[in-house]
């Protein structure tokens, strides 16, 4: 997925090889997606879907599971998001979600082989279960988006996904799918909520929203944003409050 992905077990109780099988276990599934979905190999399902080479109805069910759900997310995002239409050359990609969504899955592979305290790292988007130490919740930062060694905020979580969609880190690779162009409304979004397949998502369709998606995001259950504008303000959802230390 052009990205690193790390894990952070915390689990005492469990020997290491109880916590390497359940490891292996969501790293073949991530490779498994990348192998599926990846827009950089020239032969995953999601390439030759873009080529015209596969039929969706031919895809593996995962595949017509995820266009399914992102064209939901088209439709309830007023074409904000759209994996058919999003990225610069217009192609299908439907990156902006499986991310979060793959990611989200090894996770809950992790907890179903008895694991109960890690946090994933998947290129800055993070998704924790449990505690890292009794009566601690895991701390996660918001980089700051000029100084890529400082945050603008540290956001203290259990058993939540926190995902970040900005320009300041591969430029203007995200586009608004209903003008073709770089969204200039914000410099960032985090959201935080209780999926990272969501949170993934709704920080890009909050991105090209800019600051009215801020209100469209909290009509989803459980979900919260914070953002950094152009002039380096920040402004959040109201329940980001529980969630920021200092």
């Amino acid at each position: 997925m052009g990205t690193v992905v790390s894990f952070d077990v915390r689990d005492a109780d469990l020997d290491a090889a109880e916590v390497g099988a359940a490891l292996e276990g969501a790293i073949a599934w991530l490779h498994e997606v990348d192998e599926r979905f990846s827009t950089y190999l020239p032969d995953s399902e999601v390439s030759r879907l873009a080529d015209g080479r596969l039929a969706e109805a031919d895809a593996h069910p995962d595949v017509r599971a995820v266009l399914a759900m992102c064209d939901d997310l088209r439709v309830d995002s007023k074409g904000a998001f759209d994996a058919r239409a999003w990225s610069p050359d217009r192609r299908l990609d439907p990156s902006g979600f499986v991310k979060g969504w793959s990611v989200q899955l090894a996770a809950d592979h992790l907890v179903s082989a008895g694991l109960q305290s890690f946090a994933i790292n998947a290129g800055g988007d993070i998704v924790t279960h449990g505690r890292p130490a009794a009566q601690e919740a895991w701390r996660v930062g918001i980089r700051h988006p000029d100084q890529a060694d400082r945050v603008a905020a540290v956001l203290s979580v259990t058993d939540r996904a926190v995902a970040t969609s900005g320009a300041y880190e591969r430029s203007d690779h995200i586009v608004d799918p209903r003008s073709g162009h770089a969204p200039k409304g914000l410099r960032s979004v985090t959201i935080v909520g209780p999926s990272l397949a969501w949170a993934d998502a709704y920080a890009t369709a909050v991105f090209v929203m800019g600051l009215d998606g801020l209100g469209w995001v909290t009509d989803h259950e459980g979900y919260d944003a914070y953002a950094i504008t152009p002039d380096d303000s920040v402004v959040w959802t109201a329940g980001i409050d529980r969630y920021i230390r200092s």
